[in-house]
């Protein structure tokens, strides 16, 4: 199954499902970029709009991608702020913004369905401006090596969807190869999760 026709079919349970990587990519979000204050962020990969709704709040203009469509009409149905607008694409081409547009992109639970992490680095060096901030929040590698990987029950079925390792030295690597510093990165657990691999990593790199 293909990743958009994977969270096509997965769109109409996403937000009712148990998933505790979903939660915790949102209790990221919202304590890494909350005090934040923007005048553009792109989003990558809005999904159903579990944290547009944050990123309307500390920025004046939000535009949010996916490949989705089924994904993001329910993003449209939950986030009703007039500073966001929505697009189809496919960020593994040229994403459909401008150069020098943005003082922030987002990518959260993504980067794990993209093979080509220097493309995506490149991209965002592209539309960020000078000082721009790139956050990603991603599965942690940890959890890839044991064999986790995003997954949805569909009837009687367990869809698993498409999937790229990366090591952690792979996203330093994309990133310096686009002149992209890091700032800081963590490592993420839920309480549950202490003594266990931790669930996500985030990273936030300045141009």
């Amino acid at each position: 199954m293909k990743v958009e026709d994977a969270y096509n079919a997965w769109s109409a349970t996403y937000d009712s499902d148990q998933n505790r990587t979903r939660d915790l990519d949102e209790q990221v979000a919202r304590h890494e970029l909350q005090d934040l204050r923007c005048k553009a962020v792109l989003e990558l990969g809005c999904g159903t709009g579990k944290n547009t709704q944050l990123l309307a709040g500390i920025s004046e203009r939000v535009h949010s991608l996916d490949i989705s469509a089924a994904m993001m009409e329910k993003a449209k149905q939950r986030v009703t702020s007039t500073n966001v607008t929505f697009e189809i694409a496919d960020i593994t081409q040229r994403w459909p913004v401008g150069d020098d547009l943005f003082d922030l992109v987002v990518c959260n639970l993504v980067l794990e369905h993209v093979e080509d992490l220097r493309f995506i680095f490149s991209e965002a060096a592209r539309v960020l401006i000078a000082g721009g901030r790139f956050f990603v929040c991603e599965l942690h590698p940890f959890r890839q090596y044991q064999g986790v990987q995003a997954r949805f029950q569909q009837g009687d079925q367990t869809q698993h969807i498409p999937a790229f390792l990366h090591h952690i030295t792979d996203f330093l690597k994309a990133a310096g190869s686009s002149e992209l510093k890091l700032v800081r990165l963590d490592e993420c657990w839920r309480e549950e999760d202490q003594g266990k691999p931790p669930r996500l990593i985030s990273f936030l790199f300045a141009k």
